[in-house]
């Protein structure tokens, strides 16, 4: 596979505006400016290769949106370096921007008023589609999302999942080779998620696209890409695939148990984290469940016990909670 996307060692800082509170000093700050610098992003490196399916999450803060902002052209780096398709984002080459697409949850391209074909028709002509292959796109984008009965119709009458939909058409009917995407679920229901989730995944099976999608919704991330990376406060803490987070976890096990009668020796088990009277949570060596297990049967009278299965959503929190612990060095 191609390497598509190269990031290396990227830092983004801004100068944010110090003000303090009270009329005088915003009098003082309106002739007297004082500033501080946060860092979004410091030292991100990683690479993309074509057609990966990349979840990029984090945190709110976390930097996310800003990478994407600088990987799609939009914001300038303060440091390092950004390769894509051989391009240099923040020059906005003609041909580098037909070969993109930035899809926004909470921003809309769409004209509140008119019907979405007006969008679809403006940037036939902004990305210089040809006649033929814009109709043979928009056709193919209605029938794969079942919207083309609505196209025509004003943008302020469809749901949101709709205009969803119309983003997504009118984002992709120039045939991007590399999307990002920005919380494109966001506010929908778990049907228009799952309808949103299906195009994406079909979509990239049959272009080939690259495909870069931050979202606050695991589930998102797991039904989509096969790739994650977790960043926070700026920095990497995690790249691999979604496989490798849950096999990293995996080598402590949670059993909850109720046992008959009271029990004093739970704290030989393992590590104890919480109970309610004969009720207990424990964690222990993944490597050591078959024998903890049958040792506890054995000398024990158990009402239940469970093993608790490992989710995605879990295993990220978890990381959230633990940087150290995850971070790549």
């Amino acid at each position: 596979m191609s390497i598509i996307i190269e990031v290396n060692d990227l830092i983004k800082i801004y100068k944010v505006h110090k003000k303090k509170p009270g009329f005088l000093n915003s009098l003082k700050d309106f002739f007297f400016r004082k500033y501080e610098s946060v860092v979004a992003l410091n030292k991100i490196s990683f690479k993309v290769e074509k057609g990966e399916l990349l979840g990029y999450i984090g945190p709110n803060g976390a930097g996310k949106t800003t990478t994407l902002k600088i990987l799609s052209g939009i914001l300038y780096p303060t440091k390092g370096n950004v390769r894509i398709m051989d391009f240099v984002p923040y020059k906005r080459n003609k041909e580098f921007l037909k070969n993109i697409a930035f899809i926004m949850g909470q921003k809309s391209q769409l004209w509140w008023d008119i019907p979405a074909m007006e969008t679809f028709l403006l940037n036939k002509e902004i990305y210089s589609i040809h006649h033929k292959a814009f109709n043979e796109r928009l056709k193919e984008l209605t029938e794969l999302l079942d919207i083309g009965d609505k196209i025509h119709i004003p943008v302020r009458k469809l749901s949101l999942g709709e205009r969803m939909k119309m983003e997504l058409i009118a984002s992709l009917l120039h045939a991007p080779k590399i999307i990002f995407l920005d919380e494109p679920t966001i506010g929908l229901d778990i049907i228009a998620q799952d309808v949103i989730r299906k195009f994406l995944i079909e979509y990239n099976q049959t272009h080939n696209a690259t495909i870069i999608l931050t979202s606050h919704y695991i589930k998102d991330i797991e039904s989509i890409c096969n790739r994650i990376i977790i960043v926070d406060d700026g920095q990497i803490i995690f790249d691999g695939k979604k496989e490798e987070i849950l096999k990293t976890l995996l080598q402590e096990s949670v059993i909850r148990i109720r046992f008959k009668k009271q029990h004093t020796d739970v704290e030989k088990i393992g590590v104890v984290l919480s109970h309610n009277k004969n009720y207990y949570v424990i964690k222990i060596p993944t490597v050591k469940l078959k024998d903890v297990i049958s040792y506890i049967l054995q000398k024990n009278e158990v009402e239940e016990i469970t093993i608790d299965k490992l989710q995605l959503e879990d295993a990220i929190k978890r990381i959230y909670e633990d940087t150290g612990k995850f971070k790549n060095n």
